[in-house]
């Protein structure tokens, strides 16, 4: 039996409306430095992980907001109408998926960077920033 066909395949309707909607909602390395790369700006990145893991490792321009610190206060600096791209660990942490959730409760605009830190940094090899003094450095 063959293993492509075990289920129905969606009709083409169907399968455009399914990666429609992800790619809505997702964005990856290669993108997301392409646009640092060029100078654009209009997005936010941010890096959901804790202080510390931020401080061993991540991705250039973006910024610290640890999943359990997204609140409405937290928040509040930021315009209304700003985009956020998120992302943590990679592909087995689903704390940007959580952050992305909170974001979007709160009426942000909102991205996952599928792959995190992990394929930013061990697969892409595009620039990190450390903070100076890190054993890790």
């Amino acid at each position: 039996m063959a293993n492509v066909h075990v289920n129905n395949t969606a009709k083409p309707s169907a399968a455009l409306a399914h990666f429609s909607a992800k790619l809505h909602c997702e964005t990856d390395c290669n993108d997301v430095y392409a646009d640092i790369k060029q100078g654009i700006q209009n997005f936010v990145l941010v890096d959901t992980r804790s202080a510390h893991a931020y401080a061993k490792s991540h991705a250039i321009t973006a910024i610290n907001i640890p999943n359990n610190e997204i609140t409405a206060e937290r928040m509040a600096p930021f315009a209304p109408d700003t985009l956020f791209v998120v992302y943590c660990w990679g592909p087995g942490c689903n704390g940007a998926t959580k952050a992305g959730y909170k974001l979007a409760q709160l009426g942000y605009k909102v991205k996952e960077m599928i792959g995190g830190i992990h394929y930013w940094e061990d697969f892409e090899r595009y620039p990190v920033n450390r903070h100076l003094g890190d054993p890790q450095q």
